[in-house]
């Protein structure tokens, strides 16, 4: 049946690699004893991320950098992998809620987040760019986008959410929660423009003819991106740490970034 069986529901790998634990018995035993004992690592990730963690419509197979990695991660663990699909705005429950081990999928390592979380050394560093239309009349820089009367879509619960809401001082910022909502209110023509990051935006100009991709002159909010997990387990955060630098040092990630058109956002320190 090929890999699609990997992919199960939070509740469904919940129940398969916990029936009879409790919560704060495993927290006790801590994930990476439980991961040795369990023969299963648990990777929460989001499914629309392109070149990151992406389903593809075609074949509904995983694919993406960080689907390879965590297939790597879990063959160095000895461990069976379970895909456990989450979003930006829930990822941080289903961690402590201890419905995955790790977050896999380009997290932006922003300083609320480490409030609840904890997260290992960066391993690609991303800015923010915008996406409208090619046929937009008001937007072809960067300084177009804060405008009186310009809507810009952002996701709901990530940095460029953040950063616009902090930043934009004349533009209405629209919240979206559902896959490819951004790009659909811009076409529709409902918002000018969404921001987003560098992976996002290259999947837009591969797959979306009509969009225009707008990059500050300057950087703006360069984010480090990491993995993520649940507070009070160093031992696990440590064995997360020492895959991040093995795939550094060995050459995987700048290849597996190559692959995937990613190498501009390379974390090499």
């Amino acid at each position: 049946m090929g890999r699609r069986l990997a992919v199960l529901p939070v509740l469904a790998v919940g129940m398969l690699a916990f029936a009879g634990v409790g919560a704060s018995d495993s927290a006790a035993e801590g994930r990476l004893e439980r991961l040795v004992r369990t023969g299963l690592l648990r990777v929460c990730m989001w499914p629309d991320y392109y070149a990151i963690s992406y389903r593809n419509p075609r074949t509904g197979e995983l694919q993406g950098l960080d689907i390879e990695l965590a297939r790597a991660f879990a063959r160095e663990l000895g461990a069976r992998v379970a895909f456990v699909e989450t979003s930006f705005p829930r990822f941080i429950d289903d961690l402590r809620e201890d419905r995955c081990d790790v977050g896999m999928f380009a997290i932006g390592a922003t300083p609320a987040r480490a409030r609840t979380v904890e997260f290992s050394r960066p391993y690609l560093r991303s800015g923010i760019y915008a996406v409208t239309t090619q046929t937009h009349a008001r937007i072809r820089r960067w300084e177009d986008l804060d405008q009186e009367g310009m809507v810009i879509a952002v996701q709901k619960d990530t940095y460029m959410d953040d950063y616009a809401r902090g930043t934009f001082k004349q533009a209405r910022i629209v919240a979206v929660t559902r896959p490819q909502e951004r790009e659909e209110e811009v076409q529709s023509g409902r918002a000018d423009a969404f921001l987003t990051d560098y992976p996002y935006g290259q999947r837009m100009l591969a797959f979306h003819p009509w969009a225009q991709l707008i990059e500050p002159a300057v950087p703006v909010q360069v984010t480090p991106y990491a993995y993520a997990v649940a507070q009070n387990d160093p031992a696990w955060l440590e064995r997360v740490n020492r895959f991040v630098d093995s795939i550094k040092r060995d050459g995987r990630l700048e290849t597996l970034a190559g692959r995937y058109k990613l190498t501009p956002i390379v974390a090499r320190d």
